[in-house]
């Protein structure tokens, strides 16, 4: 038996506007309906620098986030269905279309029917991944003189390889082994370096280098690597002693995390530079051509765009894999620090060329990934009162909410996802102490939701696997007993 009481009831009830001899929800599915507000909020800083720095009005730089987040996810749902025909997605300069490549003209409707516009190309996103790591594993014949870096460019179906002698480039190319039909030599005058002096959020110092807290998590925060070594002291922005880096990793990666001692308490914010605070909601990631802003103790905040993911860099000191993109510009001092897209964080400052006089290229390192390598909890807010607690890493999307005791909410936002394969499925709940909460998966079996799934323990955590067929899912998180904020991780085929 159920432990919900009065709740169960709302298990068999179609959902609003659902006649009963309808077969789908009457939810929008995720990718075609409108984000809730909560899910693409940004603070006031956010918009007026997006509006400074991308030429937009007030409320083209609202629209935009809310453009950009329905974008993202649909384009991570089509990243899932479409298989290994999908060659990548984009929003394009042009309107904002979300462009999703494919290698198969036969999947064109299914990529038109889900709001976005279908090119076919060559290649598809895992032959141009594999030739990017084919660079990679040839990155010790890259030289900072030669090669800035490079980097998968989904939109051109190529891998770009930045230029800086382009003799000395294609030898690295042919040295690499990789089809040199898919890579595409692009001179540059960029000469990225680490920016060692501090990026985003408050300033920390080790010794004489100064550098920017990236996104606090549970018992301290993420930061850049190039910024310290293991067992590295730090102090604050007031030198007052403040930490330690308990893991670290330059070059290859550029992430690091430090553990604060009990003279600190991690929030869940990012300094805007203004007076106030940006509160971070999740670390759900942006697609290319996203917009995207930064905050950095040198040059305020700073927006631009998402132009690649999984770029290789060539600094001095070696070559960092993993990294994403931007043409948001940044200067030495900006380290280390927060890039989000609304309230949602992506990464870590690691470096660039150019400055924010000129224009520049920054690099920064996807905050999931440092999570998941360390085991870490983004601290995580809901905008105002107390943030919910959020003990679940390594999960695809993050979503937070409230509720009281007796009700349920639903998620993600109040709708529904649709997966399109069979696979597992994973949610993690977590609540705040003092209460039980519970997380139910529901499916669609044509006619009402039903339980597929459940925790249901006495605890205000739980985890659900499942492993389903194709078919639209939600969660249900309960409120047994108790009231308050929760964050739940979803991760689905």
């Amino acid at each position: 038996m159920k432990r919900r009481l009065a709740a169960v009831a709302a298990v068999i009830l179609l959902p609003t506007g659902v006649l009963t001899t309808v077969g789908l929800p009457a939810t929008a599915a995720p990718g075609t309906a409108s984000t809730s507000a909560a899910d693409t909020a940004a603070a006031p800083e956010m918009l007026a620098a997006m509006q400074r720095d991308l030429g937009l009005t007030a409320t083209e730089a609202k629209d935009r986030i809310t453009r950009d987040d329905k974008a993202s996810r649909t384009d991570a749902n089509l990243r899932k269905s479409l298989g290994g025909a999908y060659a990548g997605g984009w929003v394009s300069a042009d309107g904002g279309a979300l462009v999703v490549a494919i290698t198969d003209a036969a999947l064109a409707g299914r990529v038109t029917g889900a709001g976005a516009q279908a090119k076919v190309v060559a290649r598809s996103a895992a032959q141009l991944d594999g030739v990017k790591n084919g660079l990679d594993r040839a990155a010790t014949k890259a030289t900072h003189e030669s090669v800035a870096g490079w980097y998968v460019d989904v939109a051109s179906n190529t891998v770009v390889v930045l230029a800086k002698d382009n003799t000395a480039a294609s030898t690295f190319v042919k040295a690499s082994g990789v089809d040199a039909k898919a890579v595409r030599l692009v001179p540059t005058t960029e000469s990225p370096v680490p920016f060692y002096d501090v990026r985003g959020g408050d300033a920390y110092y080790m010794g004489g280098g100064r550098c920017s807290v990236g996104f606090p998590v549970t018992g301290g925060y993420v930061t850049a690597g190039h910024c310290g070594t293991t067992g590295t002291a730090t102090q604050g922005y007031n030198q007052v002693a403040s930490g330690t880096f308990r893991g670290s990793s330059f070059p290859g990666n550029d992430y690091a995390w430090v553990q604060t001692n009990s003279n600190w308490t991690p929030q869940p914010w990012v300094n805007n530079y203004a007076g106030g605070n940006v509160t971070v909601a999740g670390s759900t990631e942006s697609a290319v051509g996203a917009a995207i802003c930064r905050s950095g103790s040198t040059t305020g905040w700073k927006c631009g765009t998402v132009q690649a993911k999984n770029s290789s860099v060539t600094y001095p000191q070696g070559t960092v894999s993993g990294l994403t993109r931007t043409n948001a510009c940044a200067e030495p001092g900006d380290s280390g620090g927060s890039w989000l897209s609304g309230q949602q964080a992506q990464g870590v400052t690691s470096g660039g060329s150019g400055n924010c006089t000129s224009g520049g290229t920054t690099y920064f390192q996807p905050v999931n990934e440092i999570l998941s390598v360390y085991g870490l909890t983004l601290r995580t807010g809901s905008g105002g009162g107390n943030p919910p607690p959020t003990g679940c890493t390594g999960y695809e999307a993050t979503y937070t909410g409230s509720v009281t005791s007796g009700n349920s909410q639903f998620q993600p936002g109040g709708s529904y996802y649709q997966s399109t394969v069979s696979g597992t499925h994973r949610g993690c709940l977590d609540g705040p102490s003092g209460v039980d909460f519970d997380l139910y998966l529901q499916k669609w079996n044509g006619s009402a939701w039903v339980d597929v799934a459940a925790g249901e323990t006495a605890s205000s955590d739980e985890t659900i696997t499942y492993n389903g067929t194709a078919g639209y899912y939600r969660y249900d998180v309960y409120a047994y007993s108790g009231s308050g904020s929760y964050s739940l991780g979803i991760t689905n085929p």
